[in-house]
């Protein structure tokens, strides 16, 4: 999970303000992260529960962005108030006995009065996972997007690289979008194919509701040839939601970094999910410096 390893130690007190934790979970089995109504299975109300338990008062967890349901994180990080201090070990190993199976706490450190999960981060990164073959998946069902349409991973690159820069992303932004601007600055987008896989990696300082899905389901359009390679810059000059096709499922769909600035100490990721790892290097699994970042965040140092 993390670029370099996190010695689960006892010899140090984390607690008694603002924790960070970093944590991942497969959404298989979710309806998003945020709570929801009574009975509605989430990743905020399951966490939330096991952290409660260790630091034996209730607490609010803030994350680093919202997932929809069945969209997975194999790096995502969530901080939160609290009067109680522990070692990592206690943290970490306290709140996963009380969590359930599709979900693991990898660490937790002291985030600073002026951490937050959700804005001091400075970039998000994404993949998303096709599995391209005429038959369906039976053991990663629900773990990756599935089409039997022959795709062309190096068209979809080409295509893509229309959407690098900051850019307004109306024509890929689901009509519920509560964002207040449209505008995104993206920071790359790579596809790459991979067996009988096609990934999407693509990181930006933020994203909109469905913007990655929505990107995935318009590059899989050219990818079969229905479209052409330039469609994916006119559609993102139109602004315009209606014009870009499909939006992909989620299933396929995994946060796999949040970038903070250096002063907090938060644990670089080691971009996953854990099946794909090994087939890319560890440069391309390695944080990515963001070139755009808001004026009042510092900026983030990759070793």
């Amino acid at each position: 999970m993390f670029l370099y390893p996190q010695e689960l130690t006892t010899d140090n007190a984390i607690g008694g303000g603002r924790v960070a934790l970093a944590f991942e979970y497969d959404g298989r089995n979710f309806h998003g992260w945020q709570l929801q109504k009574s009975g509605v299975r989430s990743v905020e109300a399951e966490l939330t529960k096991a952290v409660t338990k260790v630091a034996d008062h209730p607490v609010d967890l803030v994350c680093a962005g919202r997932t929809d349901a069945r969209v997975h994180a194999s790096y995502q990080v969530v901080h939160f108030e609290t009067s109680a201090i522990r070692n990592l070990r206690s943290w970490v190993m306290g709140i996963n006995t009380s969590l359930p199976f599709d979900i693991a706490v990898h660490w937790a450190g002291n985030g600073g009065a002026d951490f937050h999960a959700r804005f001091s981060a400075v970039y998000r990164r994404y993949r998303y996972v096709i599995y391209n073959s005429p038959v369906r998946p039976g053991i990663q069902r629900g773990q990756v997007s599935w089409t039997f349409r022959e795709l062309d991973a190096e068209r979809m690159h080409i295509a893509a690289q229309a959407l690098v820069g900051e850019h307004d992303f109306s024509s890929f932004r689901a009509a519920g979008c509560q964002s207040r601007t449209p505008v995104r600055f993206l920071e790359q987008i790579k596809v790459t194919r991979k067996g009988n896989f096609v990934v999407i990696d693509v990181q930006a300082n933020a994203f909109l509701h469905h913007m990655v899905r929505n990107i995935a389901g318009a590059l899989m359009a050219v990818g079969t040839g229905n479209q052409p390679e330039n469609w994916i810059r006119d559609i993102l000059l139109a602004k315009d939601r209606t014009l870009a096709g499909v939006t992909a499922p989620p299933d396929g769909l995994y946060l796999v970094d949040v970038g903070y600035p250096d002063d907090f100490s938060i644990p670089a990721a080691e971009c996953g999910p854990g099946f794909l790892r090994p087939w890319f290097s560890r440069a391309e699994n390695s944080p990515v410096h963001p070139t755009h970042i808001h004026p009042k965040q510092q900026p983030v140092t990759v070793l």
